[in-house]
């Protein structure tokens, strides 16, 4: 079947991506046709096929995508050495990027139990390694003496959850910024972590 002019595989294919993220976002995966995302970008039904193999592959490509973004933008921060001054780099570096992904981020926490096996392990996988992250930032700042916590593990997954949080209320033309939300929780994560205020 011939494609329309000008659909081309990076100009349809990202749209299809894009229009997968809005419907399963809004939807749900199980209720989403691959019918819906091909009316949605305009292509017809079977023609989509060129561009995915499946409802599945569009899933793990969005959610794969994802942590793999987050992780290379992650990679190319300047971090501090000190630890405290780590934390808060890194609260602003988790906020800015999930309260910008919104649909994303819902659809990562809601629709990963839709992947097949395979695919859950690969993303389950990228999140340890996020999640280690944090956890060794916490840990450095347990031998230094400038966190007091008991469990650093529990302490990141908890810290990951609560930072994630503000992707569900938070909007821009809100009562606060997105710098004065960063100043908030930079406070929360201390306290959390035992940081004295004079720190």
């Amino acid at each position: 079947m011939a494609r329309k002019t000008g659909s081309h595989s990076e100009i349809t294919g990202p749209k299809i991506k894009q229009a997968a993220l809005v419907l399963f976002a809004r939807h749900g995966f199980a209720a989403v046709t691959m019918r819906q995302i091909a009316a949605n970008v305009g292509v017809q039904a079977g023609a989509i096929y060129n561009y995915t193999p499946d409802k599945q592959a569009l899933l793990f490509d969005l959610l794969h995508g994802h942590m793999a973004d987050l992780l290379s933008k992650w990679a190319m921060e300047l971090v501090p050495k000190n630890p405290i001054a780590a934390l808060d780099h890194f609260v602003a570096f988790h906020l800015d990027f999930h309260i910008k992904r919104p649909e994303l981020v819902f659809i990562s926490y809601m629709e990963l139990r839709n992947l097949s096996e395979a695919n859950f392990k690969a993303i389950v996988e990228q999140r340890r390694i996020y999640e280690k992250i944090i956890y060794n930032l916490i840990l450095s700042g347990v031998v230094s003496g400038d966190f007091l916590v008991p469990d650093p593990k529990i302490t990141s997954l908890a810290l990951i959850a609560l930072l994630t949080g503000p992707v569900d209320w938070f909007r821009e033309d809100g009562r606060l910024t997105s710098d004065e939300l960063t100043r908030q929780y930079c406070i929360l994560t201390r306290q959390a972590l035992g940081v004295s205020a004079q720190a």
